[in-house]
């Protein structure tokens, strides 16, 4: 029976908690900043007040400036931040990890996977960073045409920036500063909007995204779990605060597998965060897919239905705003991955 000298407070848990609530938060923010100008404007009101009483103006309204820079123009600091985040990661996994599992007899093959999943990732991230989404010129072609649903997308609108009639399913993107056809929304990761042309690769960016997050978090499991029954922890006792011995648990195996290897266990922690977020932001894109929406069109008809509903709160149906361009599961899912042009739209 293997035997511990002392018992480790939940000291280490208490940070660990902060950083994940850190990273969750985060995340969560600039998901929602996807499409969202009220939302980040709310937040940054709110900050603003939480800070007049502590910070002097002068460093406020710099640090004012500053958020509206990264937040409201077109600039590669998530971009950037996106790339290192990844290094990091794969730092870690490549200077630490990967050593631990061959000495456990991982195969080469198991161990290989994240990289060629990181490989695959970096086409699509790409195509989604360089690729014009569809930018509306007047001499587009090639992009989806829709109709007009007289509801989010009224006829003969003109863009008061762009200077050209706005087809339906556009929208400007005030960051890119540019109308784009079947607007979804501006990706700050990858520093472009996300539209008809390179919604595919945004998709396929999302999944291989995922994928390797959870290959990863996959990995670091498969070897803190390996390490713990190797080593018979659980079989084990600990002395306590109360100078008596206590028979290993979960809470003093987590600490104990943080303590000896902290950085795979923060690395861990870090790739469920990511991957619950990443993954639940990808069913919410193909659910959108299936039912052929975008974000904007979903958080706009959510609002017209909002108000419709205060309208004829004294009646006992209301309108409801509905999508006019679902074309059957297959169909919607085909307009993804081989938009239709002008040529095919008159045919169809």
């Amino acid at each position: 029976m293997l035997c511990f000298g002392r018992d480790f407070r939940m000291d280490f848990l208490t940070l660990f908690i902060i950083y994940t609530v850190f990273v969750l938060g985060s995340f969560i923010m600039v998901m929602n900043c996807s499409g969202r100008e009220q939302f980040l404007q709310s937040c940054v009101n709110n900050l603003s007040k939480i800070t007049a009483c502590v910070l002097p103006v002068k460093l406020r309204c710099t640090a004012c400036r500053m958020f509206n820079k990264v937040l409201y123009t077109r600039n590669p600091f998530f971009l950037v931040l996106h790339i290192v985040l990844e290094v990091v990661v794969y730092g870690e996994y490549t200077g630490e990890l990967y050593g631990y599992c061959l000495e456990m007899e991982f195969t080469v093959l198991s161990l290989s996977i994240p990289y060629v999943l990181l490989m695959v990732k970096m086409i699509f991230f790409v195509m989604c960073c360089v690729k014009d989404p569809g930018t509306v010129t007047k001499s587009s072609q090639g992009f989806p045409l829709y109709s007009y649903d007289g509801v989010i997308y009224q006829e003969g609108i003109k863009c008061a920036t762009c200077n050209l009639i706005k087809p339906a399913r556009s929208k400007h993107c005030r960051l890119c500063n540019r109308c784009i056809h079947r607007f979804d929304h501006h990706c700050v990761w990858v520093n472009n909007c996300i539209g008809a042309v390179n919604m595919r690769y945004f998709l396929l960016y999302m999944l291989t995204l995922c994928a390797m997050a959870g290959d990863l978090a996959m990995l670091a499991v498969a070897f803190l779990q390996q390490l713990v029954l190797k080593s018979n922890l659980m079989q084990g006792s600990y002395i306590g605060e109360d100078g008596e011995p206590h028979p290993v648990d979960i809470s003093f195996t987590i600490q104990h597998l943080f303590l000896t290897f902290p950085r795979v266990v923060f690395m861990l922690g870090f790739l469920i965060v990511v991957f619950l977020l990443l993954a639940g932001y990808l069913c919410f894109h193909l659910y959108l897919v299936l039912v052929n929406e975008t974000s904007n069109e979903w958080f706009k008809k959510r609002q017209w239905n909002v108000i419709q509903s205060k309208h004829l709160k004294h009646k006992h149906k209301s309108a409801k705003c509905k999508s006019n361009y679902h074309r059957g599961v297959l169909g919607n899912i085909k307009e993804i991955f081989k938009p239709l042009t002008d040529v095919e739209k008159k045919h169809v």
